[in-house]
């Protein structure tokens, strides 16, 4: 089987996913899933915080703050397709589904740096 080539977009991606993951586990998070892909987006992390509560975790990673920075470019188009995927991740899996649902981001600077940047934002916008 032939492996596919990653763009250099799609590796830093990759990293900066990689080090959203630990992160958030050094931090007490389960990760559940990396990567949910459905016919209405992406999630690229969904991880179990204590008993009750369900982080679905969009990563960003920007080489500057311009415009905004890497937070700011989940616009509206972005949430409403977060949400989409999550409510059929949550409507394909009971188990999730009792939980109490959050939207997060994850800001990672410079992934591939000695120690990169990480900026955790909960409840960064609500379905």
């Amino acid at each position: 089987m032939k492996s596919r080539r990653l763009t250099w977009r799609q590796k830093i991606g990759s990293r900066a996913e990689d080090a959203a993951a630990a992160f958030l586990q050094a931090h007490g998070a389960h990760i559940i899933l990396r990567n949910y892909c459905c016919r209405w987006g992406e999630l690229d992390i969904v991880a179990r915080l204590g008993e009750s509560e369900l982080a679905i975790v969009e990563v960003r990673t920007r080489s500057s703050n311009a415009y905004g920075g890497a937070a700011a470019s989940v616009d509206a188009a972005k949430r409403q397709r977060l949400i989409r995927a999550a409510s059929r991740l949550l409507q394909h899996s009971k188990d999730l589904a009792r939980l109490r649902a959050r939207f997060d981001v994850v800001v990672v600077c410079d992934p591939y740096g000695d120690a990169p940047q990480i900026e955790w934002i909960k409840h960064a916008f609500s379905a």
